[in-house]
């Protein structure tokens, strides 16, 4: 079987899937890290306002969806180069994570959320008896 395939296709297949287009932007930087008991993940959204932001949890994937609205008016544009439409981000949290009590804050453009460790991933002591009535604790 011939077929045909044409260079310049995938390769603006593969810049929208990286870059994203005007309609879906690909761009949400995110950094997260481990703070004590919790994880701390932020998300990059100025201009976004909050009542856009949508938070869902199912099962153990976080979707953050966020909307950053088109200007309205009849102006013209001289530049435009801050990416406007759709973001949409998931993460795929692990079981040792309590997603019954995840927080959620945003200030200045920034997202933050706030996700702690589940009482059962973390350590903890265990006695063991011994027939003398002795007891000794592991850490396990």
């Amino acid at each position: 079987m011939l077929m045909r395939t044409d260079p310049f296709r995938e390769l603006d297949r593969l810049s929208q899937q990286v870059f994203g287009t005007s309609a879906r932007p690909a761009t949400m930087p995110m950094d997260a890290w481990r703070e004590g008991d919790s994880f701390v993940v932020e998300f990059d959204l100025p201009g976004v306002s909050v009542d856009s932001i949508d938070l869902d949890v199912e099962r153990n994937v976080l979707t953050v969806r966020a909307d950053r609205a088109p200007r309205e008016g009849m102006n013209e544009m001289v530049a435009a180069e801050r990416p406007r439409g759709v973001f949409s981000r998931q993460l795929i949290l692990g079981d040792n994570l309590d997603l019954d009590k995840i927080s959620a804050s945003y200030a200045d453009g920034v997202l933050r959320l706030r996700i702690p460790v589940a009482e059962k991933a973390k350590p903890r002591k265990i006695s063991i008896e011994t027939p003398d009535a002795e007891q000794k604790a592991i850490v396990v």
